[in-house]
């Protein structure tokens, strides 16, 4: 799993200009059926990956936190959301909560999320490749795909099942 994760910047940048004109043709004329065939793909590509692992989006980027992830993920510690704020949090150049630093806080030597059941919405729907109107997050997912090999493979086997 190392080499993958060591290589997959490397692959993603090959593929990149060939990503680039497939989901702009992708936004331009998005199939019905787009929302149903990134569900299918998206599962069927997390029967066979186990993010425990990899964890190299906890270990080389982190997620947004909203407000009401502060608030839940504070209860949990019980601390005031300001508490936790100033602890682990920090406000990034798009005015929004990010971790003060990478690897995740939260992510143990085991690749296991200490606070999985309370984690933040951008965990819980990372790497967003089922996502409703996929075609919309395309600058996103050309970012994951550099992250997380599911997210790669399941843009590979899209461009494989749905060519434009």
């Amino acid at each position: 799993m190392d080499e993958v994760i060591r290589e997959l910047p490397k692959r993603a940048q090959e593929k990149q200009t060939e990503n680039k004109k497939y989901f702009t043709k992708l936004k331009k004329k998005p199939p019905k059926n787009l929302d149903y065939l990134m569900q299918e793909l998206h599962e069927a590509e997390f029967e066979k990956t186990d993010c425990l692992k990899c964890a190299n989006c906890c270990k080389t980027t982190g997620p947004l936190f909203t407000n009401i992830d502060v608030e839940r993920i504070a209860k949990h510690f019980k601390l005031k959301p300001q508490k936790f704020i100033d602890q682990y949090l920090r406000i990034d150049e798009d005015n929004d909560y990010v971790l003060q630093s990478v690897p995740c806080t939260f992510l143990g030597a085991d690749n296991y999320c200490s606070i999985y059941e309370v984690r933040p919405k951008a965990c819980r729907e990372f790497p967003h490749t089922d996502r409703k109107k996929f075609q919309q997050i395309s600058n996103l997912t050309m970012k994951n795909v550099a992250i997380c090999p599911a997210a790669f493979n399941i843009v590979e086997a899209m461009k494989k099942k749905l060519p434009m």
